[in-house]
């Protein structure tokens, strides 16, 4: 099992978990697909576009559980990046956690990356 991961607000979270899917974040519908990360990227992401925003979970997916909706395509730096091309249904997500910030206001993942 390879988990992925999405890092997303909680009141965006919460929204989704109250019609049963996550349809994306602002960015997600700009581009066209759910943004994922590997376990290897999702720190670097959350640094990168989450830096000093509070009140963040991080969601655990199953890749494969997401079949042929899920492309790995070059992205930052030419690695690649796992992209859903529908919405996430609730029922996918394996883990759930909330974020804390360090002191520069980077979201720490630490222990919830499998």
């Amino acid at each position: 099992m390879t988990l992925i991961y999405k890092i997303l607000s909680r009141a965006e979270w919460d929204a989704a978990k109250a019609v049963g899917r996550f349809e994306g974040s602002a960015v997600d519908h700009q581009d066209g697909f759910i943004h994922l990360s590997g376990a290897d990227q999702a720190q670097t992401t959350a640094a990168l576009y989450f830096k000093g925003q509070p009140d963040l979970v991080l969601l655990g997916v199953e890749a494969e559980a997401l079949g042929d909706a899920l492309k790995w395509e070059a992205s930052r730096g030419g690695a690649l990046f796992p992209h859903l091309f529908r919405p996430l249904l609730i029922s996918e997500v394996v883990t759930e956690a909330d974020l804390q910030l360090d002191a520069d206001g980077v979201p720490q993942l630490g222990d919830h990356l499998a």
